[in-house]
């Protein structure tokens, strides 16, 4: 599937500066960030160990050219984050591949306004997410980087497969910039329990990462 590098120029340019989306640079305190990372983390090694009668089901598996994705538990996950998060899952935004599809299963619950972030090219997008990104609701962006969102901007932040082959030096960028833009919480999907990681050469499973 051929990808190729988005315009991030075009992207960031048309942010503006009202709504959401702001080029701030205000910082939120380490210890709120450090909490809201440590939340993600726990809820990430919950789900890690849970047992197949919650999300374990090997065969409903994202599955892209050899390695696994953690979509289909996203969606899975969702009603069960909703009972958990309550208000806090009013404003959602999700980061990583297959934001449209995660963002499109957000938007038909009740009461839940949601926005994503695609860090890879959608050439081959389908109109549903082709009508996403014309919206605004879906951005293309290089999550390396400060994400075009104010402070506090979304009750709660879902990652999926975005932080996998970041560098050290990327991820403790990234993962403050997320804590940035969410008010209560960030829960992190990342690789699958039981299933060996894609090598080095095989870490373009979604395509070519957006780049500045």
């Amino acid at each position: 599937m051929s990808r190729r590098p988005g315009n991030h120029s075009r992207r960031f340019g048309e942010s503006g500066g009202g709504g959401l989306f702001s080029s701030s640079k205000s910082r939120p305190s380490p210890i709120l960030s450090l909490g809201l990372i440590v939340l993600g983390a726990l809820l990430f090694i919950a789900y890690s160990y849970s047992n197949s009668g919650g999300f374990g089901n090997h065969e409903a598996i994202s599955r892209v050219e050899g390695d696994y994705s953690c979509t289909a538990e996203v969606h899975r996950a969702i009603p069960i984050l909703k009972k958990a998060y309550g208000d806090s899952m009013h404003k959602v935004l999700h980061v990583g591949p297959d934001t449209c599809s995660v963002v499109s299963k957000l938007l038909k619950e009740e009461e839940t306004y949601a926005w994503g972030v695609e860090p890879y090219d959608i050439e081959d997008a389908d109109s549903n997410c082709r009508a996403l990104v014309h919206k605004g609701i879906v951005r293309v962006a290089d999550i390396k980087f400060s994400l075009p969102y104010r402070p506090k901007s979304f009750s709660l932040v879902i990652v999926s497969d975005a932080l996998d082959y970041l560098s050290p030096r990327y991820l403790n960028r990234t993962l403050p910039d997320l804590a940035r833009v969410s008010a209560d919480g960030i829960v992190i999907f990342t690789g699958y329990p039981g299933h060996q990681r894609a090598k080095a050469p095989e870490v373009s499973k979604y395509g070519r990462a957006v780049s500045s």
